[in-house]
């Protein structure tokens, strides 16, 4: 399946287009940071690209990019995040974005610590939480068994991806043009069908079909 990743960056998006030109699926980010105000908030095109990427006809997942650095900071990440995506329903699962420096230097044991804190606080929720990183900080700071656990988005821009375990994601690009945005925007292939487990297991705003079994990955 072919998707895109948008945030405010990309402005207003005319998703029928981008519907058109052949994409299946849209990750919305949810968060960003204010520099006025010093602290996270919603991002300003979050729910107006929501609505129209489900207009459209588009399926649809969350991420939220996070700028702590503690188990107990990614938990006030979680709380936050389902604070934004609230009352919305998702067929791509919502991801935890790692890429902060300064939590990769606390080391792989709290990198990992608190994916699964973020994680484990989503599916509490009920919702079906994944991690995005890019590839060589998955395989530095992320132990196996977190990388296993939740369902991966990993960003490796060429050809291929070398990422040697399985992964239900790749963002392959950050140039990428599609008809209905204005410059560039990420592209992403999706190898695992999220919205048949998530909608049939009951995640993500769905009611569970009676025979669904949960599936991690």
């Amino acid at each position: 399946m072919k998707g895109i990743d948008v945030s405010e960056w990309q402005g207003d998006i005319d998703f029928k287009k981008v519907k058109a030109a052949g994409v299946d699926f849209v990750i919305i980010r949810c968060n960003k940071w204010d520099t006025a105000k010093n602290c996270v908030v919603k991002d300003p095109f979050f729910d107006k690209n929501y609505t129209r990427a489900r207009a459209a006809g588009l399926d649809i997942g969350a991420y939220y990019f996070t700028w702590q650095t503690t188990v107990s900071g990614a938990k006030q990440d979680a709380a936050l995040c389902k604070k934004y995506i609230k009352g919305k329903k998702f067929e791509y699962p919502i991801y935890f974005d790692l890429e902060w420096q300064k939590a990769f230097a606390k080391g792989r044991q709290r990198c990992s610590a608190m994916v699964k804190a973020f994680c484990d606080e989503l599916e509490k929720a009920g919702y079906f939480a994944g991690l995005y990183m890019s590839r060589s900080p998955l395989q530095t700071y992320i132990t196996p068994e977190v990388a296993r656990r939740y369902a991966l988005w990993i960003a490796e821009y060429g050809s291929r991806c070398n990422y040697g375990g399985d992964y239900g994601m790749w963002q392959f690009s950050s140039a990428g043009h599609i008809s209905g945005i204005k410059g560039s925007v990420d592209l992403d292939i999706a190898y695992v069908d999220y919205p048949d487990i998530i909608t049939k297991g009951g995640f993500n705003g769905y009611k569970k079909e009676k025979s669904a079994d949960r599936k991690l990955r």
